[in-house]
C-alpha cells in the first residue's frame, strides 16, 4: 500500500475510486465504506484510494478541544492495507487548507491534484470553509468537474447511527460490549510492558503493566475480562484499569494485565490487551487482603465471560 504525505509532484494512480475522512476507530460504517470503494475499483479496473487529514482538523479548527483518538495512526494504516486499499493520501490540513471554499476544493483539489474519478461519502458529508458544502453540493460540484459522487448509508447498531463520537461515549461510560458491536471488533491497546511496584505479585495476582497511551480513548475505569496478545498468541485474562485507589493516593491510571493460566516475564516486552466485557467499577477496600479476596471472585468472573464467548480458559 502506497502512502502519500506530500501533494508535491503527486502522480494519480489509475482511475482512483476514493472515499474521504478521518476514519477515527475503523468502525463498522467505516468497514462498510472501504468495501464499497475496493469492490467499486475492483469493478472499473481503478485504484481504490482513501483520502484522509494530517492532523486531525480539529487540532486546527479548536485547538482547545482535548480530543482522544480509538484508533492509533499505525493501526490506522494496518486496517486500510487489510480491506484493500491500495494507496493512502494525506491532506495537509492548514488554516489556508481549511479555509477553501467548496468549489475549490472540489475543482482544485479533489478532481484536480488528486485526479478522481469516483469518490463515497456518508450521507452526511459536510467539506469546504465552515463545512458549509453538503453532499448535494458535492454531487453538483464533482459532476461539474467529472467526478462521480456517492452516497453510503449509515450503518446502524442497536436502533442507532454508528459513529466515532457514539463509540468514545460508550467506552467512557463503560458499555463496552455496545461499543464492540459498533466497531465490529474489540478495543484494544497496544504498549510496551513497564516494571510496576510488584503489589498484584504480593496478592498473588502478578500483573503486566502498560501505561496509557496519551492520544487514546480511555475506557471507564474497573475490572475487565480480556485477552492480551503476544508474539502472536493470544492468552485469556483479566485487566484492571485504574488509580489503585487501595495503595495510591496520586491518581495516576494504569492498566494492569495478569494472564489467567500463564506464567510469563513481559517485562519490556510489546503486547496488545483486547478489552472483552466490563466485569465491575473501581473502588477502594479497607486491605490488602479484601482486595486480594475480591480478585478471586474477579478472575472467576472473567474465566465465566470468556468461556461463554468460547475462550479455551481453564477451570
Amino acid at each position: 500500500m502506497k502512502v502519500v504525505r506530500s501533494l508535491s509532484g503527486y502522480v494519480a494512480p489509475i482511475a482512483p475510486v476514493a472515499t474521504i475522512g478521518n476514519f477515527d476507530g475503523q468502525h463498522r460504517g467505516h468497514q462498510a465504506l472501504l468495501r464499497t470503494v475496493v469492490e467499486t475499483a475492483e469493478r472499473l479496473g481503478g485504484t481504490p484510494v482513501v483520502i484522509t487529514f494530517d492532523p486531525h482538523p480539529i487540532r486546527i479548527l479548536a485547538p482547545h478541544v482535548e480530543l482522544k483518538f480509538l484508533t492509533s495512526p499505525e493501526d490506522k494504516l494496518a486496517t486500510f492495507e487489510s480491506a484493500g486499499i491500495r494507496e493512502v493520501v494525506f491532506l495537509p490540513f492548514t488554516s489556508s487548507f481549511a479555509a477553501l471554499s467548496p468549489e475549490s476544493f472540489v475543482t482544485e483539489t479533489l478532481a484536480g491534484t488528486l485526479g478522481l474519478r469516483e469518490i463515497f461519502v456518508g450521507e452526511h458529508f459536510a467539506f469546504g470553509k465552515g463545512r458549509v458544502g453538503r453532499f448535494e453540493d458535492l454531487r453538483r460540484l464533482g459532476d461539474a468537474s467529472g467526478v462521480g459522487v456517492h452516497a453510503i448509508t449509515p450503518v446502524c447498531v442497536d436502533g442507532a447511527i454508528v459513529s466515532s463520537t457514539r463509540i468514545r461515549r460508550l467506552l467512557q461510560n463503560g458499555s463496552l460490549e455496545e461499543a464492540t458491536r459498533c466497531l465490529g471488533r474489540r478495543y484494544a491497546w497496544t504498549g510496551k510492558v513497564v516494571e510496576g511496584e510488584g503489589r498484584g505479585r504480593d496478592l498473588g495476582w502478578p500483573t503486566a503493566n502498560l501505561p496509557l497511551p496519551l492520544e487514546r480513548v480511555v475506557p471507564k475505569d474497573g475490572v475487565y475480562a480480556a485477552s492480551t496478545i503476544w508474539k502472536h498468541r493470544t492468552f485469556d485474562s483479566i485487566a484492571y484499569l485504574g488509580t489503585r485507589p487501595t495503595f495510591e493516593v496520586d491518581g495516576k491510571r494504569f492498566l494492569e494485565v495478569h494472564l489467567l493460566d500463564e506464567r510469563q516475564t513481559l517485562y519490556g516486552e510489546t503486547i496488545t490487551v483486547e478489552f472483552v466485557a466490563h466485569l465491575r467499577e473501581d473502588r477502594t477496600f479497607p486491605s490488602a487482603e479484601a482486595l486480594a479476596a475480591q480478585i478471586e471472585t474477579d478472575v472467576a468472573a472473567a474465566r465465566a465471560r470468556l468461556s461463554a464467548l468460547g475462550h479455551p480458559s481453564k477451570a
